[in-house]
């Protein structure tokens, strides 16, 4: 992952907002890297690039063989299908899905067959499988991040990110979380976390 100058502005009615601005790092495959500043800092803004979410306004993006900016709508989503996995703060869970049905849906977007089987082994990886039927309000705060988790890495991508994924658990959970991405990163997988607090 190399970003060279990239910057984001929005625009609000005749004025431009430097969301982040010439921003070049590099991120090699298998490290783990945290991105940490206050509020309005533009971390999230870099999440949203790095994950594909939000369009450049300038600079360069290149995600392993990838030029982000010469992808179509079409080519974007299916690199942030396939090599990118999502872990939010507040989880992101379909309130009205089962653990296994939640995880199982980047598994039905990219067409991928034995979804079941494979969201119930990425359930397994996480110590949930004997949730899997379980939605949401029938799971603890660090049950539902594992679920989220689960989703995240259900199709074995490059990169997870990771945004606050501990901020609304207590410390001992989120000590257990912080654990699942050691472990995962332990394997080869890039893993971005996006945090207020020390990492």
């Amino acid at each position: 992952t190399k970003t060279n100058n990239l910057s984001k502005t929005y625009r609000l009615g005749k004025v431009s907002v430097h969301a982040m601005l010439d921003v070049s790092i590099c991120i090699q495959g298998g490290e783990s890297v945290a991105v940490m500043g206050p509020s309005g800092s533009g971390k999230l803004t870099l999440m949203n690039l790095l994950g594909c979410l939000a369009q450049l306004s300038s600079g360069s993006y290149h995600l392993e063989d990838f030029d982000i900016k010469n992808l179509n709508q079409n080519q974007l989503a299916e690199v942030r299908n396939k090599r990118i996995g999502f872990v939010f703060q507040n989880f992101n869970l379909l309130p009205r899905a089962s653990a296994l049905e939640n995880v199982e849906l980047p598994l039905l977007y990219g067409r991928v067959k034995n979804s079941q089987i494979l969201a119930l082994k990425a359930l397994g990886r996480v110590g949930l499988a004997k949730r899997s039927k379980h939605r949401p309000n029938e799971l603890s705060g660090g049950e539902r991040q594992r679920v989220a988790i689960a989703r995240a890495i259900v199709n074995k991508p490059a990169i997870v990110l990771a945004d606050e994924p501990t901020g609304n658990l207590d410390t001992s959970t989120g000590n257990e979380i912080m654990s699942i991405f050691s472990s995962l990163n332990s394997e080869g997988t890039t893993i971005i976390l996006v945090t207020h607090e020390r990492a």
